[in-house]
Order: C-alpha cells, then sequence, then structure tokens
C-alpha cells in the first residue's frame, strides 16, 4: 500500500482500480489529491500519477513523500488541461475525481470545515479569497438564503438567513460553533440524528470554494485529456454533484458510461468508514475516434 505520511482511507479503492484499471506504463491524472490514498493504489499498480491540489497542506505532505512516479501539481482541478500542459503531457489513460471536502481537511479542527469543533469560520481549501465567515457577515440575506437552498437543499433556507443576518447585527460571526449555534436556534424544531447545521455547512464550503463549477471544468477537462481508450472516475458524496456527473456523461459524444448506476460502498466498508455510505462512483471510458455514441 501507499507509503505516504498520511492517515487517510481512500473510498471505493477497489472499485475505484477496477473502474481505472491501472498498469506500468499507464499515466493518470489525481485531479483531487487531498490525502493521496487513491494516488497511492495508482502508483502501488505501476502507473506514473500527477496529483492536482489547492490545498498547500495537501501539497505539502504530498511531496514530503517524494514518492517514485508521483508528479505534483498545484491548482484547481478545474483548470486540469493547462496544468498537464505545463508539465509536457497533453493526454492520460485515466482521470480520478474524489470530489468535495477530504477527511484530513475535515479532521483538521483549525479549518472550518466542521460544525462539530469550535474554530474560524474559514472552509477556504485553497486558503486564499473570500472564506464563509466573509459570506456570512457581508452578503445580503437573499443572497444567504439562495446559497443555504441551492446547495444545500436547505427548505429552512430563508428562515436560517434572517437568524444569521439578525446575529450579524449584534456580534460578527467569526467562528463554526457560532454560526452552528445561530442555525440551531433558528431551526425551527430538530432533525433527530442530523444537526440542524448541516447542509447551511455543505452549502456555504460549496459556494466558497465553488465546487459544482469546478466539477463542470473538471469533468470537460478529463473528457479532453483521455486517450481512446482512456477512463475517467469520478466520486461524489452528495446528490448535487452525482446529478451532475450523471448529466455530463449522457450527453457526452466521446464517452462510454461504464456504470448505469452508481457504484456503492459495500456494507462492510460503510461500517469500517462511516464518510462511505454516501460516497457514489461512476466512471466512463474515451470512446475511439469515429466510434458511434
Amino acid at each position: 500500500m501507499t507509503d505516504f505520511p498520511l492517515t487517510h482511507t481512500p473510498v471505493l479503492a477497489a472499485e475505484v482500480l477496477d473502474a481505472l484499471a491501472p498498469a506500468p506504463g499507464k499515466v493518470y491524472v489525481d485531479g483531487t489529491l487531498g490525502g493521496a490514498g487513491h494516488t497511492g493504489l495508482l502508483l502501488d499498480a505501476g502507473a506514473a500519477v500527477y496529483g492536482i491540489d489547492q490545498d498547500p497542506y495537501a501539497l505539502e505532505r504530498a511531496r514530503a513523500a517524494d514518492r517514485p512516479g508521483l508528479t505534483v501539481l498545484e491548482g484547481n482541478y478545474r483548470d486540469m488541461p493547462q496544468l498537464l500542459a505545463g508539465a509536457g503531457v497533453t493526454a492520460v489513460d485515466g482521470v480520478l475525481l474524489d470530489i468535495g471536502v477530504s477527511s484530513f481537511q475535515l479532521d483538521d479542527t483549525q479549518r472550518g470545515f466542521s460544525y462539530h469543533s469550535d474554530a474560524p469560520l474559514d472552509m477556504r481549501m485553497s486558503q486564499s479569497g473570500e472564506s464563509a465567515a466573509d459570506v456570512v457577515n457581508t452578503y445580503p440575506e437573499e443572497e444567504i438564503a439562495a446559497i443555504l437552498y441551492e446547495y444545500g437543499e436547505e427548505r429552512h433556507s430563508r428562515r436560517l438567513a434572517r437568524g444569521i443576518v439578525y446575529a450579524r447585527e449584534r456580534a460578527p460571526i467569526e467562528t463554526t460553533v457560532q454560526l452552528a449555534d445561530i442555525i440551531k436556534r433558528s431551526y425551527p424544531g430538530h432533525s433527530k440524528g442530523i444537526h440542524p447545521a448541516r447542509r447551511s455547512f455543505q452549502a456555504l464550503r460549496i459556494h466558497v470554494n465553488d465546487e459544482l463549477g469546478a466539477l463542470r471544468d473538471g469533468l470537460a477537462g478529463a473528457e479532453a485529456l483521455l486517450r481512446p481508450g482512456g477512463r475517467v472516475a469520478v466520486i461524489s458524496f452528495h446528490s448535487l454533484e452525482d446529478r451532475i456527473v450523471k448529466r455530463f456523461l449522457q450527453a457526452s459524444g466521446s464517452l462510454r458510461p461504464l456504470t448505469k448506476r452508481p457504484v456503492v460502498a459495500t456494507e462492510a466498508e460503510q461500517a469500517d468508514n462511516p464518510r462511505a455510505r454516501s460516497a457514489k462512483l461512476r466512471a466512463a471510458e474515451k470512446r475511439a475516434a469515429g466510434e458511434d455514441a
């Protein structure tokens, strides 16, 4: 297995390997390097990997690991073709996209991704640009409500946005616990087993990092980079992402879907790794030139 000095269990590991079919001499892109669990598996199979990430901590760890066969590229996977071109690569045998926040980002209590621990309200994967605190403290109420509804599918979005604006008029919202408490106080009733802030935190994270826009661009970039017979595998964690992937693969004239339905984790994996419970894998293969769709 991987020699990376990280604690990271890649989800759907066997299923990803089956979808991408890595082998010696093949070249892959891991567009979301993160904890590098999937990249380690590809390297173990003898493939060369170009790992892309915008998170400075992920980049630092991957570079420190110094794995043969791995080239680390700093940037957002939405710019995959340009990043690969800068490394002298114009075509690859496979692309992996593991969408969303990584395990070690969630586990780092100072990154502000989780409502379970108190931290600065940040949520920026790249550690640059607008933060979640900027959004909740400066955006108009209507815009906050729209973000919560569109990206979190939060049906109480207007009520929560009203509560956020009311609270910020009294004091700036600077920490994750502050925001989680505001949402909890504003939420009508309680959902058993589900923290009322979960959807709102997801929505803010998606907005701050433009995750859905990056996914659309990344899929197009993967399609352009793949050689005939090359494969793309995408792991998503909620319905918004999965819907984008499904529609893109269905509409593509050059990609042949390999998964009629999304592949999900086995009961055993879900028991061992609760974060795998919502993971969905879709894969496709690049058609040969002239092959009918």
